[in-house]
């Protein structure tokens, strides 16, 4: 609403036919090229519609009063969705081209929660228009023309092309753990080489570094070997080599989750199915609470309700 003036017209395109009306009168500049890139009619301004329902790059571009919504509430900015060309591109190559998420993630610069999404719900759309669902494309056209979006430009694929242009969102947040929401003062010597690994010790003894929490470490990993200044050659060798150690872990993984299934009896009886699964009486452990017992996932009751046991420590260690 804060883009658009009490008459209903576009606020930065009315700014545009001034400036342009200006510019006309005092006899400067390339009128003709203005007025082609420019809208003559501010209550018009729309152009032709590109092929992902887009308009036409015939405006001009959009500023932060054009990304506010509501106009007693300057400081909230409308944040960029994906087009619909762009959530098909995404599509086509986790489910046709064989990519995974995070390679899909790191080469378009979406979040992989956000790729995993679109990925689910283009199969819903897909599955919808197969048994005939009717589909809100009024609604979704109207929600889409109000928000900012980002286009699918094939030529931010390569590396270099990447650089240059604006990524959807940030890629490589580092996400917050519950071991590092206390605060501790460690002291240690100066010339002690303290790294992010000693610092993740210092939270918890199974705490990994930063570098590794990270959704995309191997992007820390390319970056520092562009800092230790190797080859091209040299990291494209370590490249090929990590996405080959992945892959063998990947297979590993899907072949353990196999085997799982295929030792789980399984009975359909149409409405439900039922599982049933081997189990050994010493998998539960001399307690009878071992991880592996059955009992611990299907109600054995801990003690700390049972009387004469003790939940206050007695004993400062």
């Amino acid at each position: 609403m804060g883009a658009y003036n009490r008459e209903g017209q576009l606020t930065r395109v009315v700014k545009a036919s001034r400036e342009q009306e200006r510019e006309r009168n005092s006899g400067g500049g390339s009128n003709e090229s203005t007025q082609q890139r420019q809208p003559s009619d501010p209550n018009n301004p729309d152009g032709a519609d590109n092929p992902d329902g887009t308009k036409a790059a015939t405006l001009p571009p959009e500023s932060r009063r054009d990304l506010t919504p509501f106009p007693l509430d300057p400081q909230f900015i409308s944040q960029p969705v994906l087009s619909g060309w762009f959530k098909d591109q995404i599509w086509k190559q986790v489910i046709l081209q064989g990519l995974s998420v995070r390679e899909v993630s790191a080469s378009l610069g979406v979040e992989m929660s956000r790729v995993a999404a679109v990925v689910r719900l283009v199969e819903i759309e897909k599955e919808w228009k197969r048994i005939n669902k009717p589909l809100m494309r009024q609604y979704h056209q109207a929600v889409m023309n109000m928000l900012p979006k980002t286009l699918w430009n094939p030529e931010e694929t390569t590396e270099e092309n990447r650089k240059k242009t604006k990524t959807h969102e940030s890629i490589n947040d580092l996400p917050v753990h519950v071991a590092t929401g206390q605060q501790i003062f460690l002291p240690t010597s100066e010339s002690r080489h303290f790294t992010r690994k000693d610092a993740a010790r210092v939270f918890d003894a199974k705490l990994l570094p930063a570098d590794d929490r990270v959704p995309h470490p191997e992007l820390a990993v390319m970056h520092k070997e562009v800092l230790e200044e190797l080859s091209d050659e040299e990291r494209k060798a370590r490249a090929e080599a990590r996405d080959a150690s992945e892959e063998q872990k990947r297979k590993v993984a899907l072949a353990r989750q196999a085997k799982k299934e295929a030792s789980i009896k399984k009975v359909d009886i149409g409405r439900f199915e039922y599982r049933f699964s081997e189990i050994k009486v010493d998998d539960a452990g001399k307690d009878g609470r071992g991880l592996k017992g059955v009992g611990w996932r299907y109600g054995v009751p801990l003690m700390d309700r049972s009387r004469g046991q003790h939940k206050i420590p007695r004993a400062v260690e």
